[in-house]
């Protein structure tokens, strides 16, 4: 990395890293200055050390959570991305879905997740199922705009070459449709978490949400706030990962340090 991109990535990236680092100080002030017992909120070198102790088998629990966010997404990003296509396609299909897709949207999760363990029992399928759920919604939406907000000129022109609709749809209207799904796929990569989290919460025997329910029932409060740390970085990852294809697919609608 040459010197002027080295300024350009510190530039961009040193606000979060000093909103980050910010934070953490405020918090180690507020516990020393107010004296906050730790079991109710313990300070972040108390969950530093509860991130790297071995009572909790960390890496296995953060495995089965990273399996169940990772299946989750995939699935949104699969179901929703050819649900948007479809209603893109056809207005017919459209007039048809849309309102079943709100109607699924409005459905409580929560109430949804004991159905799931009672049809498919516990595991992570359920999990991953949930987390899907709660996170295609917005790729739905995003992929039938991106597709069908285009100039109608790029239209125009394939149908001059008698271009037919499939190859139209192919070629101009999904690299048009890029940014719109990519960012949804931004928004699907934090709903997974929550989706899968919420999944573990309702029941399950492994995972960092089952480490949270297990630790506060213990008042082992440093290790709750630990569980929540790893489950946050493998949501950053998921949305690094998104990011990064972002820029690789479709580099004009990311600003990116050079």
């Amino acid at each position: 990395m040459t010197q002027n991109k080295l300024v350009r990535w510190t530039a961009h990236y040193l606000p979060a890293i000093g909103l980050f680092v910010g934070f953490i100080l405020l918090w180690q002030l507020a516990v020393t200055v107010f004296d906050i017992r730790e079991y109710l909120l313990p300070g972040p070198y108390a969950v530093w050390q509860a991130m790297l102790s071995d009572e909790i088998p960390w890496l296995a629990h953060s495995w089965i959570t990273g399996v169940e966010i990772l299946g989750a997404f995939v699935l949104a990003g699969v179901a929703g991305v050819a649900l948007g296509m479809a209603i893109a396609w056809s207005q017919g299909i459209s007039r048809a879905l849309t309102p079943f897709l709100v109607f699924v949207n409005t459905l409580p999760k929560v109430a949804i997740a004991p159905l799931f363990l009672m049809w498919l029992g516990y595991g992570i399928l359920p999990n991953m199922l949930i987390g899907a759920l709660i996170g295609f919604f917005p790729v739905v939406i995003n992929t039938a705009v991106g597709l069908t907000q285009i100039d109608q000129d790029m239209v125009d022109l394939g149908r001059v070459f008698s271009a037919p609709k499939w190859k139209v749809f192919l070629k101009i209207r999904i690299p048009n449709a890029y940014p719109y799904i990519l960012s949804a796929l931004k928004v699907t990569a934090t709903s997974a978490v929550v989706g899968a989290v919420v999944g573990e919460f309702v029941a399950s025997q492994k995972g960092l949400g089952y480490v949270i329910i297990t630790t506060q029932s213990s008042m082992n409060t440093p290790a709750a706030f630990a569980a929540l740390v790893w489950i946050s970085v493998l949501g950053l990852l998921l949305y690094g990962l998104v990011a990064l294809l972002s820029r690789l697919l479709a580099p004009w609608a990311e600003e990116a340090p050079r």
